[in-house]
């Protein structure tokens, strides 16, 4: 389901206010219960499905998490539960250093907590890569799910993240590093399956 590897910030993951950071990073070494993956992203594609004919051929998305911790989680999956928050961004030079696909328009994805229950499906609408000191006003606030001040709050974690990551490979972040941003809408959610499922 997963590509050999995830590095599960390259999507940084918005409003966090703190410095500190960490790194996660997922390779095919881990075992088979680390990557295990909770029912509940099955039952929420096959209720998704099962609503959504034209889609019953699709292979089930990627399923994960925003942020690398149970608050910061759990926080970003209900932000995009409620329509709140519709983008995430990574550092471009990330990809390339792990051999990762940029994401691509029309790509889905399960949106899980921390814990790996299901929370939304959400579907990518466009990709842009874009440097660090270009990022909108009107981006940061699809980011962040904020009208508070989110270019500020924008700049601000992102640029504590990618120095964090950065400096731990002996580089530094700059006003004109490239930052994929990935616009996208949440198509189905947690709250669907419950109201829906006794019709699908």
């Amino acid at each position: 389901m997963k590509p050999t590897i995830l590095i599960l910030l390259l999507i940084f993951l918005s409003c966090k206010n703190e410095t500190e950071t960490e790194i996660v990073i997922e390779t095919e070494n881990q075992s088979e219960t680390e990557t295990r993956i909770d029912k509940s992203v099955y039952e929420m594609w096959n209720s998704y499905i099962e609503s959504n004919s034209e889609f019953k051929d699709e292979e089930i998305p990627e399923s994960d998490f925003f942020h690398n911790n149970k608050k910061d989680a759990n926080r970003l999956a209900q932000l995009t539960l409620d329509g709140r928050k519709k983008a995430s961004s990574g550092l471009y030079s990330f990809y390339k250093l792990y051999n990762v696909d940029i994401p691509k328009a029309g790509t889905k994805q399960i949106i899980t907590d921390f814990d790996g229950k299901a929370q939304a499906i959400i579907e990518n609408k466009s990709v842009d890569t874009i440097s660090f000191n270009k990022i909108s006003k009107d981006y940061a606030k699809l980011d962040m799910g904020t009208d508070i001040e989110p270019l500020e709050k924008w700049k601000k974690a992102h640029w504590a993240f990618f120095k964090t990551v950065l400096e731990e490979s002996g580089k530094k972040p700059t006003e004109e590093m490239l930052v994929v941003c990935v616009r996208f809408e949440t198509i189905w959610t947690k709250n669907t399956n419950l109201n829906n499922g006794n019709n699908l």
